[in-house]
C-alpha cells in the first residue's frame, strides 16, 4: 500500500470520526430529544425520573416566586436576595448531563437565562436595590416562565 493510499484512508477515517462527533454534539447540545406534542408545543422527552425532578424544581420556582412576593410586599431586600439566590445558577448545577442533553438549544438558553437572572435579582437586592426595580426584573423572569410553558411540555420517553 502506497503511502498516498494510506493518507487517504486516514483522512477518511478522521472525516467519518468527525462527522459522527459532529452528529452526537448537535444531538447533545442543539436538538435534544424532543417531539412535536399533541397541542403544537415542543415536547421534551425524559426518563420518569428526569421528569419527576423538572417538575420539582418548576414548583420550587413557584415556591420561591412567593417567597420574593412576600419579601417585596414587606420591602425585605434581604429575603428578596435570599429567595432569588435559591433559584439562581447554582440550582441549575444539580441538573444531569444525560437530562441536559435531552434538552433542546432554545430551551436550555431559556432555562440558563431564567437562573442567571435570579442570580441578578438577588445581587441588585443586596446592593440596596429597590422594590419597585425587584418586582420589574421579576416581571422579566415571570414572562421568561410563561413563554417556557407556552413552547414546551415535557413528557415521559416511550419503554425501550
Amino acid at each position: 500500500m502506497t503511502d498516498a493510499i494510506k493518507s487517504r484512508i486516514y483522512l477518511a477515517t478522521i472525516s467519518v470520526l468527525l462527522l459522527v462527533i459532529a452528529a452526537m454534539a448537535y444531538k447533545f447540545i442543539v436538538a435534544g430529544s424532543t417531539q412535536t406534542g399533541e397541542d403544537g408545543r415542543v415536547a421534551v422527552m425524559l426518563e420518569p425520573g428526569e421528569r419527576a425532578l423538572m417538575l420539582r424544581e418548576m414548583r420550587g420556582f413557584v415556591v420561591g416566586l412567593q417567597l420574593v412576593a412576600d419579601a417585596l410586599s414587606r420591602d425585605d431586600m434581604q429575603g428578596v436576595a435570599k429567595a432569588s439566590r435559591a433559584m439562581g445558577m447554582a440550582r441549575a448545577r444539580d441538573v444531569p448531563a444525560a437530562m441536559m442533553g435531552k434538552l433542546p438549544f432554545a430551551f436550555k438558553t431559556l432555562a440558563l437565562g431564567t437562573h442567571r437572572e435570579f442570580d441578578t435579582i438577588a445581587a441588585d437586592a443586596e446592593a440596596n436595590g429597590t422594590p419597585r426595580h425587584a418586582l420589574a426584573q421579576l416581571a422579566d423572569v415571570l414572562q421568561k416562565c410563561v413563554a417556557c410553558h407556552a413552547s414546551y411540555q415535557v413528557n415521559v420517553e416511550a419503554a425501550k
